[in-house]
């Protein structure tokens, strides 16, 4: 790992200390916007951690954005700005950091002096003085952006790449005596190719005695208002929309992250007296941190290190190109979630049963099997027998060249009045999430935990289904060995559950969870769906799941979402709807799989069997065959052209300008008489600009030239119920 560390005590000003080292000096060419779309073609310019001319600022740049820092009398961000539109977030310093150690709140870093909030003029900065009760910089080190997970792929990926760019460390420390063995380093990462900077705090107590982090705000930006308001609460005007944040502390089976968050705060700012709104109401400052972890008791020697806050700079309003930008982020940052293994969803009562299901996955080009809920595996059960049988069936799978593994329910049961999750309110079980949950911290939390890691490792299975994982449940108990009592509750439950997804992926291990813990490893969340609606006539589910399909891949890659075909009867229903014997339904079966395997999105295919006769075996081979050989394409991006009605034709374009096959367009004909439609379909984010080679299936190519809008023009006709696919090069 490439290193650069600067020290001192600040015998020196810090912008001698800077100057004694070797950063290289910024070019003020970078100062130019990017002349081209990044999500087109890649940037050149490289993540780089650069020094002004004077000396005085640490400038990070990596094409995309800028951010620079004044580093004397104290540190302080004084500049955001996201060079694809030149568009400046930032209009006044604020503090780094914010830590309230045993009930007294201290910043770290800051300047002061800053009299219009509106604004911020880079001469203005000379003037500003630091408040020597803050926490102050000390030094900095430079080092190359080390792997987050180091996760071990087994399975087909989009991505095996790990990110690359520069992370800086700045160290901080208290001059008060109380708080000298107290060391604070603000990390930032800053990523190649990507408009992103990812931002986390580290604290590392020294002292004697432990000390209670009350609260860790890890980021705190004074933005520029989206709007003005004269008159208008915070809730009702618009946040920043120049910037994406997201952080790896979500929870609540939203299968969204803007609901799962739990930490990002747009709060007022009482500095900020120039603003529009009557009342010095305007949502302008962000603040990142845990509402639900109130008390986190550090002891002498520990490590605490806060929620990782991903800002992502956006440069349009536009939906389509906004979920782009945040699907980019996740397929570099999190490359694991490209992950995308074609699986079997089995419902097994023994073990014959799952043996004659990997037959059929390794007949038909399946390349996993899951062991659904309802199935006969339990790996909780870690008892000799237990793991010899299972032991047994994945050296079986793996002589196939399949993959397996289990579902296992963690949070909405009930374990024992000692184990499960203590409601505040009353001091009894319940108040969870899902009403009675167990605590992660309790006994049997830990336990369950450590069997699953136990059952893993000795039965070599490589595949994990987390049902009900852990939502965010705090807890009153003061007995359970995982964490002290109701203040800590819910940040060493969620550890815990990192803790237990870091291991998996270091074990090459794959998991399913519906929650959202991408940044720690899961790799897929539902795609969003209801249940009940698979009771529906089989008419009616292929629509609704084309519209989870549009809906539940704007900001998810297809890769991070399964979707839902029960074989058999599921939720009620009748004959209409389900699927078995699957040879008598053999036309809607292959399009519900099209529908997924065209959107790139793998559904959990349950029920006992892939095939019940040698016609069926041949539809899910040629069904399977098809997306292989289109695979590295639908698993690129998704524009979506327009959502499944029941009214007309619907459908998506993958694009993907890095490969031969740049576009595949899906179209769907729901109606039950022959479709004739001439469609425009925008080709801007394949990267094409003239002209386009267009197949329509496997008949011969021809070429279409593109407008001005990067458009063509596509007549179609589709039988009633039917779709088609169009590639284009």
């Amino acid at each position: 790992m490439k290193k650069l560390i600067v020290t001192g005590l600040f015998i020196f000003t810090c912008v001698n200390l800077i100057a004694q080292v070797n950063i290289p000096v910024y070019n003020s060419s970078f100062n130019k916007l990017t002349e081209s779309d990044w999500l087109l073609s890649p940037v050149k310019q490289r993540a780089g951690v650069y020094k002004s001319q004077d000396g005085k600022n640490i400038i990070l740049y990596n094409g995309l954005l800028k951010r620079v820092f004044r580093i004397s009398p104290n540190l302080a961000c004084i500049d955001y700005k996201n060079m694809s539109n030149g568009q400046q977030l930032l209009r006044a310093v604020k503090p780094e950091a914010r830590i309230t150690i045993d009930g007294t709140e201290y910043n770290v870093g800051g300047l002061y002096g800053q009299k219009e909030n509106a604004y911020l003029l880079p001469e203005w900065v000379d003037g500003f003085t630091k408040n020597e009760n803050d926490f102050q910089f000390d030094s900095f080190e430079v080092n190359d952006i080390p792997a987050f997970i180091n996760w071990k792929c087994k399975t087909w990926t989009m991505n095996k790449n790990q990110p690359t760019g520069k992370i800086i460390s700045f160290h901080y420390r208290s001059g008060l005596p109380a708080l000298k063995g107290i060391l604070v380093t603000v990390h930032y990462e800053l990523y190649d190719g990507l408009p992103l900077i990812v931002k986390w705090l580290s604290i590392e107590n020294n002292l004697s005695k432990e000390v209670k982090l009350n609260r860790v705000v890890n980021e705190v930006l004074a933005f520029v208002e989206e709007e003005s308001a004269v008159v208008g609460k915070p809730e009702q005007m618009k946040k920043q929309h120049g910037i994406y944040v997201e952080t790896n502390y979500a929870f609540n089976n939203a299968m969204r992250y803007d609901i799962s968050d739990q930490t990002t705060h747009w709060k007022v700012d009482p500095a900020y007296m120039s603003q529009v709104n009557y009342n010095y109401e305007t949502p302008c400052l962000l603040e990142v941190y845990p509402e639900k972890a109130p008390g986190i008791e550090l002891q002498p020697g520990e490590l605490f290190n806060s929620v990782r806050t991903h800002e992502l700079l956006m440069d349009s309003y536009d939906r389509e190109r906004r979920g782009l930008m945040i699907r980019r982020m996740y397929y570099t940052v999190a490359p694991w979630t490209t992950q995308n293994p074609i699986f079997m969803h089995l419902v097994s009562k023994d073990d014959q049963q799952v043996r004659d299901i990997i037959d059929q996955c390794a007949a038909t080009g399946y390349e996993a099997v899951i062991l659904s809920f309802g199935s006969h595996c339990n790996m909780e059960d870690t008892s000799a027998a237990n793991i010899i049988r299972w032991k047994t069936l994945t050296d079986y799978a793996h002589q196939k060249k399949i993959l397996i593994g289990s579902y296992s329910l963690f949070s909405s049961r009930r374990i024992s009045d000692e184990d499960d999750v203590i409601d505040p309110k009353t001091g009894k079980p319940g108040g969870a999430f899902f009403g009675n949950a167990p605590c992660f911290g309790s006994k049997w939390g830990i336990a369950y935990s450590n069997k699953l890691k136990y059952f893993i490792s000795q039965t070599g299975f490589d595949l994990f289904e987390n049902d009900g994982p852990y939502p965010g449940d705090v807890c009153a108990s003061t007995t359970h060995p995982g964490h002290k009592g109701l203040d800590d509750s819910q940040w060493r439950q969620m550890e815990m559950q990192k803790s237990l997804y870091h291991w998996l992926n270091e074990k090459g291990v794959y998991i399913n969870a519906p929650d959202w813990y991408f940044f720690d490893g899961t790799h897929k969340i539902g795609i969003g769906y209801r249940e009940v609606n698979f009771s529906l006539p089989r008419e009616q589910q292929m629509i609704l799941n084309r519209q989870n399909i549009n809906d539940g891949t704007i900001e998810k890659n297809a890769s991070m979402s399964w979707g839902f075909v029960p074989l058999t009867k599921y939720q009620g229903g009748g004959a209409e709807a389900v699927l078995e014997p699957l040879s008598e339904h053999l036309k809607d079966y292959e399009q519900l799989m099209m529908q997924y395997y065209g959107a790139g999105v793998q559904a959990c295919y349950r029920g006992p069997r892939l095939y019940d006769t040698e016609e069926t075996r041949q539809t899910v081979i040629k069904v399977i065959s098809w997306y292989k050989k289109y695979r590295a394409i639908l698993n690129s991006d998704i524009i979506h052209l327009r959502r499944a009605d029941g009214r007309d034709w619907d459908g998506w374009l993958h694009v993907n300008p890095a490969l031969k096959q740049k576009g595949l367009l899906m179209v769907f004909n729901p109606l039950k008489e022959k479709l004739s439609r001439t469609l425009r379909i925008p080709l801007y984010y394949t990267g094409l600009k003239d002209s386009a080679q267009v197949r329509i299936k496997e008949g011969d190519p021809f070429t279409v030239k593109l407008n001005r809008a990067y458009e063509i023009t596509i007549t179609l006709e589709l039988e009633p119920e039917t779709y088609t696919w169009i590639t284009i090069e």
